[in-house]
């Protein structure tokens, strides 16, 4: 298992992009991020997904694929919703659209 960026992991060569059970998130781009606070940001959410999945015991409840062919999935570590825990500290935000329009935006310090 590796850590691709705060809401993207890859597990034996399938990339999976976290949701939550409440609904799709999204974290703030590590390769395209569109200010310098977007990438502090994408840092820190990739450093705590690696925190939280670093005892490697995790489930995977698979929920489909996005347009761009990952699969969609909430994972488990420890018996705990990962995208949940990150959306509450504030390393992702929620998406229920997942319309381009609605994307959430990391370059502003009010969240």
């Amino acid at each position: 298992m590796s850590i691709v960026d705060g809401d993207t992991i890859r597990v034996d060569g399938e990339r999976i992009r976290l949701r939550s059970e409440g609904g799709p998130i999204d974290a703030p781009e590590l390769r395209k991020a569109k200010c310098p606070l977007e990438l502090f940001r994408a840092e820190a959410a990739r450093d705590r997904l690696k925190a939280l999945m670093a005892p490697n015991d995790f489930s995977i409840d698979r929920h489909g694929a996005d347009r761009y062919g990952r699969t969609v999935a909430v994972i488990y570590a420890e018996g705990r919703d990962v995208g949940a825990i990150l959306v509450r500290e504030g390393h992702a935000k929620p998406w229920p659209t997942l319309r381009r329009a609605d994307r959430p935006t990391w370059c502003s310090y009010d969240y």
